[in-house]
């Protein structure tokens, strides 16, 4: 479940990556709002709910999940325990918001803004609270 979990992490940072920097481009040139930017944007709000279903399993299943239920948090787990879990489900919950948000906008400028703005928070909150160290080794 770890392996996937981080693999499907790699996709989805790619994809939501894609995807702001898809809706600056189009908000500063000033693009139509086409067909290409909706399922754009649809498919990081599924691949993000998808690795948010992947990191609860993994982390209700994983030895320091248990470790930690019985001996409680220290510093080391502090990032793995909480802090990623927060900050992963709030940067989901951008998304979800900036989806829902762009779907009542009519003009391109104000969808490309939409997303740029939720999608963009949604992406710092996920690259401030990756475990780098576990991730990268």
């Amino acid at each position: 479940m770890k392996t996937v979990h981080s693999y499907w992490a790699y996709i989805a940072l790619a994809v939501l990556l894609f995807a702001v920097v898809n809706a600056v481009i189009g908000l500063v040139q000033k693009k139509e709002f086409t067909h290409k930017d909706f399922r754009l944007g649809l498919f990081t709000l599924i691949t993000a709910h998808i690795q948010l279903l992947i990191g609860l399993g993994w982390y209700f299943m994983s030895p320091w999940y248990k470790s930690m239920k019985a001996n409680g948090i220290d510093a080391t787990n502090r990032l793995l325990a909480v802090e990623h879990p927060i900050m992963m489900i709030l940067a989901i919950t951008l998304i979800t918001i900036g989806w829902s948000k762009h779907k009542k906008q009519v003009k391109s400028e104000s969808k490309f803004k939409t997303f740029t703005i939720f999608y963009g928070i949604a992406l710092l909150f996920v690259l401030s609270r990756i475990p780098w160290s576990n991730w990268l080794s």
